[in-house]
C-alpha cells in the first residue's frame, strides 16, 4: 500500500474509534453515580483508551499524508478540517485527564466525528501547492490557528453541557428556543454530509459553460442538481437540469447550490429526528448532561478560552500576517477570511473582558462560548463555501 492509502485507512480507523468511544462515554455517564463507581471506572477507562487509540491513528494519518505530499496536510479544506477535528480530540483528551468528566467526551467526540465527516465530503487528492502556499509560515499559521480553534471548541462543549443541564425544557423560554436552534445548526452540518453522499452514490454530474466576470467563457461541473446557475450558463451535458436561478458573475453558484441542498437535507433530517424522538433534540440530550457538575463546566469553559485565545491570536493573526506579507507583500488586505479571523478574535477578547470585569459566569458565559464556536464554524463553512477571496484555494 502507498502512503496515501495508509493515511486514508488510519483516518477511517480514528473515525470509527471516536464513534465507539462516544458510546462508551455514554455508558460511563449512565453509570456515573455513587452506587456504581466500579462500573463508571470501567466504562470511563475503556472510553478514554479507545479515544487515545483513535487519536494516535489520527496522528498517523496526519504524518503519513505529510510525508506522501511533501508538505503539511493543511493546504485545502479536506486537510485543514480533518486536522481541526483531530485537534479537538487532542484538546479534549488533555482536559479529560484534568477533570475526569465523561460527559465532556460524550459531547466533544460527536462534534469531532461530525467535523471529520464534513471534511470527507471534499476532494482528497494531493495536488501541487500554488506559489502562495509554498511557505513554512503557512504551516505554522494554519496548525497554530487550528489548535487555538480546537481549544476554544472545548469551551463551547462545556457551555453546551452547562445549558442542557440547567435550562428547564418543560417551560417555554428564549433559552429553550435558542438551544434547539443550536441543535438544528448541528443537524444542518450532518445534512451536508448526507446530501453530498447521496448525490455521490447517484453519480450525479452535469457540465455547463458560463461567462466569468472578466467576460471569459469557462466550464464548470456540478455534482448536485444546480439550483443556482453561473452567469449566462449553458448546459453541456445532455438532458442536464436547467438552473432555477441565474446568479451574477461575482457569486459562485455551485457553492451556493451545495449550501442550499445541505439546508434542505438537514431540515428534512431534523424533522425526521423530531418525529422519531417526539420531543426536541435538546430534550433528548438533556439526561446525559444532568449528572455533570455545573461549576466544573463553567471552569472548563473559561480555562479553555484562557488557553485557546492566545494560541488563536498567534496562529490566526500574528503568524497569518507574517505569511500574508511573504505571500502577497502586505500584512493585511481585508480578505473575507482575514475579516472573520479578526471578528473571532474580537469576540473572544470581549468574552474575557466580560468574564474578568463584569463577572459573567454560568449561563452568560456558556452562551458566549457557544456563540464563539458558531462564529468559528461560520468561518470554516460559509466563508469557504460561499464568499470568494484570496483563501478560496481552500
Amino acid at each position: 500500500m502507498d502512503l496515501v492509502s495508509v493515511s486514508s485507512t488510519l483516518l477511517l480507523i480514528s473515525f470509527i474509534a471516536y464513534l465507539v468511544a462516544t458510546f462508551l462515554f455514554g455508558g460511563a455517564v449512565k453509570s456515573s453515580s455513587s452506587e456504581s463507581t466500579k462500573s463508571f471506572d470501567r466504562w470511563g477507562k475503556l472510553a478514554i483508551t479507545v479515544t487515545i487509540i483513535g487519536f494516535i491513528s489520527n496522528l498517523g494519518y496526519f504524518f503519513t499524508r505529510w510525508i506522501a505530499a511533501g508538505h503539511a496536510p493543511v493546504s485545502n479544506l479536506f486537510e485543514f478540517t480533518t486536522a481541526f477535528g483531530m485537534m479537538v480530540v487532542g484538546a479534549f483528551i488533555l482536559i479529560f485527564f484534568i477533570y475526569r468528566i465523561p460527559a465532556l467526551g460524550l459531547f466533544a467526540l460527536p462534534i469531532a466525528v461530525l467535523i471529520i465527516a464534513y471534511a470527507s465530503m471534499f476532494p482528497k487528492d494531493i495536488t501541487p501547492l500554488i506559489p502562495a502556499l509554498k511557505s513554512y509560515w503557512l504551516t505554522v499559521h494554519v496548525i497554530t490557528a487550528a489548535l487555538g480553534e480546537a481549544i476554544l471548541a472545548i469551551s463551547a462543549v462545556a457551555g453546551l453541557i452547562w445549558l442542557l443541564k440547567n435550562i428547564d425544557m418543560a417551560k417555554k423560554s428564549a433559552q429553550r428556543f435558542w438551544i434547539e436552534v443550536v441543535m438544528f445548526v448541528l443537524v444542518l452540518v450532518l445534512g451536508f454530509v448526507v446530501a453530498t453522499t447521496s448525490f455521490t452514490i447517484a453519480d450525479y454530474k452535469a457540465e455547463y459553460n458560463y461567462v466569468s466576470k472578466d467576460e471569459k467563457v469557462l466550464k464548470i461541473e456540478y455534482n448536485m442538481p444546480p439550483l443556482f446557475g453561473m452567469n449566462q450558463s449553458e448546459a453541456i451535458t445532455e438532458n442536464a437540469m436547467e438552473p432555477l436561478v441565474e446568479t451574477p458573475a461575482l457569486v459562485n453558484a455551485k457553492k451556493l447550490t451545495v449550501v442550499v441542498w445541505s439546508i434542505i437535507f438537514g431540515s428534512v433530517l431534523y424533522v425526521l429526528l423530531r418525529l422519531i424522538a417526539r420531543k426536541r433534540l435538546a430534550e433528548v440530550l438533556q439526561p446525559f448532561a444532568k449528572k455533570a457538575n455545573s461549576q466544573f463546566m463553567d471552569e472548563i469553559g473559561y480555562r479553555s478560552v484562557l488557553i485557546g485565545f492566545p494560541v488563536f491570536t498567534l496562529g490566526a493573526l500574528i503568524f497569518a500576517m507574517i505569511w500574508a506579507h511573504e505571500a502577497w507583500s502586505r500584512f493585511w488586505g481585508w480578505d473575507p477570511k482575514e475579516v472573520w479571523a479578526l471578528i473571532t478574535w474580537l469576540f473572544y477578547a470581549v468574552f474575557l473582558h466580560l468574564r474578568l470585569t463584569k463577572g459573567w459566569q454560568g449561563e452568560k458565559s456558556a452562551w458566549l462560548a457557544l456563540i464563539g464556536f458558531i462564529i468559528i464554524m461560520f468561518n470554516l463553512i460559509a466563508v469557504n463555501l460561499i464568499i470568494a477571496g484570496l483563501h478560496s484555494y481552500a
